[in-house]
């Protein structure tokens, strides 16, 4: 794991930073070598890395297809320990968006927890910019 990990990914899905999908798809290349598969409007890349106490398994890029530009990550944790690690590490708090028994968890700057299955995806995702003429 790069020692840039926690402040490039983490901060980037804490929606703390610009998003820009070829930087991310760049870092993670560099970083973690070429993405395993593209699917979903996303490059997909299998790291070992953790953030705030949690191992990421897989990061998720937008690729050019996807209507926003987004970053993703898949950890190990459920959404109430990832929740509780972020709060603790950083400060960032989240609050649950409704009562149902999976709710997705959003922080004041747009940052997302969500289920998968028994863990938890965090991401981060914005509408593209208009492209410069």
């Amino acid at each position: 794991m790069p020692s840039t990990f926690g402040q490039v990914v983490g901060n980037a899905l804490l929606c703390r930073s610009a998003l820009d999908n070829r930087y991310f798809h760049d870092y993670l290349t560099t970083s973690f070598g070429p993405a395993y598969k593209r699917e979903g409007g996303a490059w997909w890349f299998k790291v070992e890395a953790t953030l705030w106490g949690a191992e990421v398994k897989e990061v998720m890029v937008s690729d050019d297809t996807s209507e926003l530009v987004f970053i993703a990550a898949l950890t190990d944790s459920t959404p109430q320990e990832l929740e509780g690690a972020i709060k603790a590490a950083s400060g960032t708090a989240f609050r649950a968006v409704d009562a149902s028994p999976f709710p997705l968890r959003v922080s004041n700057p747009g940052s997302t927890i969500a289920y998968m299955n028994d863990k938890s995806k965090i991401y981060c995702a914005k509408f593209k910019s208009l492209p410069v003429r």
